[in-house]
Order: C-alpha cells, then structure tokens, then sequence
C-alpha cells in the first residue's frame, strides 16, 4: 500500500471518532495495553508531559513544545484531530511524521493489531510513541485525545500532568455534570507526579484535590496565583500582549481571547519541568509564544486568513469555547459581520447557537464528515434563535458565497467544528491550487 491506500485503511478498517463518533470510541486501555507490550513499551524511553482539558489542550501542548524546541530539545508533539493531513498528529520538532514511516507501521504491524479490532485512535496513539522512539525525542509532549482516565495516551508516567479546564463536550462518555467530566480528567494525575491545573469551579476543584491527595501528588492551581495580569488584542499585528508578573510584556501569536488562561497555565507548567530537569531560558519562552505556530504547524486557533477583508477562522467548538469567541467576535470593528458556520450533530448545537450574536449575516454549512449536522437542520435551528442566513451544502460554497457579498472591512469568521475548519483550510491551501 502507497500511503493515501494506507490512510484510507485506517479510515475504513478501525473506526475513526472523527467520522463516526461513539462508535469510534472504545473504553478501556486493554488494546493500548496489548499494542505497548507488542511494541517494546517506546514512550519509557523519553520524557513525556500530559495535557488533558475540555480546552486550551491544544494550544498549550503547542506552545510547551515550541519552548521546550526553543532551548535546543527534540521534541515529539502528539495532538489530535488533524485538520488537513493526518501526519499532523504525530510531530517532532515542527516536522510531520513521514509517510514511509506510517506505511511501514500499518504494514509491519497490522497482523498483529487487527485481531484487536482496535479504535483509530488506539492504532495512532501507538504509532506515535513508536515514532518518538525511533526518532531519538528527548521529550514528548502528549495530548490526551478524550477524557483522561481511559483515553489510551494515559498509559505514560509523564514527569509533568496539565489539565486546562473542565466544560462540557463529549457528555456521553464522560458524565453530565462537571464533576464527573472532571474526574475522568483527573484521571492523568499520576504518584507524585506534579500536576498544573488552570481553571476551576466549585464542582471540579475538590475533585482534583482529592485526585492529587489520593495520588500524593503536588497540585498548582494557576488561577490562585495568577501569571498573566492582563492581556490585550493588537489587531494591527494579530497577536495578543501579555502583562505577565514573571516575563513583564510578553506577545503571544496566538491571539484568541481564551489564551489569556491558556498562557497562565503554561507559565505555571513550566517552573515545574525546570524542577524536573529541563533547561530554558527567557529568551526561548518568548520565542515559543510568539512563534508557535512556524515551530510547531499549529492551525485554526483563531488563524487569521485575510485582511481585507478580515477573515479568520477558529476550531472552538464548545459551550466553554464559544463563551471566549463570542465575546471576541463582539469585539471586532467591522462594518457587517459575517459568519461561516456548521456543527457535528452530537455536539450541544441550541446551546451555542443561543450564544451567537444575532447581528451577524449567516452561512449555515456542513464538514464532510458523517457527524455534521445538515445545512437545512442547522438553518433552521438557527431560525429558532434569531439568527439569519442561508445555507450552503459544502464549506467551500458557504465561504465563497460569504467572501463574495463581503466588503473590504467587513468581517468573516468561520467555525463551529473542527471538520469545518479543516475543510476551509484543505480547500484553500490544498485543492484551491
């Protein structure tokens, strides 16, 4: 098999959550388990650092790694989902995962795991940390892919746990309340293994203090003593300016308002992996905030697309996330708001529709993906909430129908799901071509 053959056997042959959702979640960590032993255990020959959280867990795991490249260390980088290219999920150093490599991984080892029938997450998570092996990482940092306690990342002693935040999302496999959500998250914390926290509430934080007294771990809430006093948006250069107490004026290329908490938490992160034996200086955690995405390849994190007019675009995709783009959509000096907008049918798709500015001009569209909720059921639930557009069966249709009525200062945002994100940027930067 070629790897596009070798890809769209992954797709077909063990089910993939982005697809397929519930069906493609397996509980439990016996195939993970079964796949580790067959692979010689690789993830103990590195440092790893664990980032669980409903959000915020893929922009803190970028910007660590970019630091961590910054002060002269290979880093591995596993996060999920992909956007574009599936290589994305498993980096070292920026760089993706080769294709050889991941044809030569299915092929020498499918005999073995297809008897497992394992989820495609459990067969990408072992592939990774085969990767980070053979690549020589000196440390990797590790996204959990859904939850904590039973997501198959979790079988690492990372020297380093952060968990961003609790909200809800994936209600249906990790409980309905937040305390419950939050102790599948809790689960990461490991014996005497530190432990960063970045938000809490009076339902979560009594279930990580019980967590880490339970494990005698030291646990940092970063809220209690915050790091990042104030921030502000730059609109001319699209970046944020933290006021840190540590660093003073400190410019983050990440600019979506949710990574004011996202940057307290990693400067909290990192004190503790300097006590566990990495060495940085100030000059690299400048470097990694404000270089994140050219060190690392992250996208859709508030990306901004064009200038004229302003586009941009956002993988939030959650009640937790929207409360933050929301208020920055609000925020936007534009003459007429225009958004580009689609959601998976089992996300809470009346919550965060009720959340949207009704002074905005619609483009109700759906990701080509199995789980997108139909352009016409999202035109009109979005009926139902005041809001006011057309629909568009593909992405590609909807932005171009939203870039044409647009002026130059207008404002386009585009987002609701990840999928509808990473069709924007495959056919921008892919097909467009």
């Amino acid at each position: 098999m070629d790897y596009r053959e070798t890809i769209q056997y992954l797709y077909d042959c063990v089910p993939m959550f982005q697809n397929v959702g519930a069906q493609g979640y397996k509980e439990g960590l016996s195939n993970t388990l079964a796949l580790d032993e067959h692979l010689g255990h690789p993830h103990r020959s590195y440092k790893t650092i664990h980032v669980a959280g409903t959000n915020g867990k893929g922009s803190c795991s970028h910007t660590i790694a970019a630091i961590l490249q910054s002060a002269g260390y290979k880093v591995g980088l596993y996060t999920s989902p992909h956007l574009v290219d599936f290589r994305e999920r498993i980096r070292v150093n920026g760089e993706m995962v080769s294709e050889d490599f991941v044809v030569n991984f299915v092929e020498e080892h499918r005999q073995f795991f297809e008897p497992l029938q394992p989820s495609f997450f459990e067969v990408t998570t072992a592939m990774a940390f085969k990767y980070f092996e053979q690549q020589h990482v000196d440390v990797a940092v590790i996204e959990v892919g859904l939850g904590g306690r039973l997501d198959c990342t979790n079988i690492i002693t990372p020297i380093l746990s952060v968990i961003t935040n609790i909200s809800f999302d994936h209600t249906q496999f990790l409980g309905h309340t937040l305390a419950a959500i939050a102790g599948e998250k809790a689960g990461i914390i490991k014996p005497g293994i530190p432990v960063v926290i970045g938000e809490t509430n009076d339902e979560t934080k009594s279930v990580f203090l019980a967590k880490a007294e339970d494990a005698k771990s030291p646990i940092i809430f970063a809220e209690d003593n915050k790091e990042v006093l104030s921030c502000e948006q730059d609109f001319e250069h699209a970046t944020l300016l933290y006021n840190s107490r540590t660093l003073g004026m400190l410019t983050g290329e990440l600019c979506g308002y949710c990574q004011e908490k996202n940057a307290n938490t990693i400067l909290h992160a990192l004190p503790r992996l300097s006590e566990a034996g990495l060495r940085f200086e100030e000059a690299d955690v400048r470097r990694g905030f404000a270089q994140v995405c050219e060190l690392t390849g992250l996208m859709g994190r508030w990306q901004r697309l064009s200038t004229s007019p302003m586009v941009v675009c956002d993988t939030g995709h959650n009640e937790g996330g929207f409360a933050y783009i929301v208020r920055q959509l609000k925020a936007q000096p534009c003459r007429t708001m225009r958004i580009v907008f689609g959601m998976v049918s089992d996300k809470d798709v009346s919550t965060i529709l009720s959340m949207l500015p009704k002074n905005a001009v619609y483009y109700f569209t759906k990701a080509s993906v199995k789980r997108a909720l139909g352009e016409g059921d999202m035109l009109h639930k979005a009926g139902q909430f005041g809001l006011s557009g057309r629909s568009y069966p593909t992405v590609c249709e909807a932005y171009n129908a939203a870039l044409g009525d647009a002026a130059p200062d207008d404002f386009v945002y585009v987002g609701g799901s990840s999928y509808v994100v990473a069709d924007l940027l495959r056919f921008l930067f892919f097909e467009s071509k």
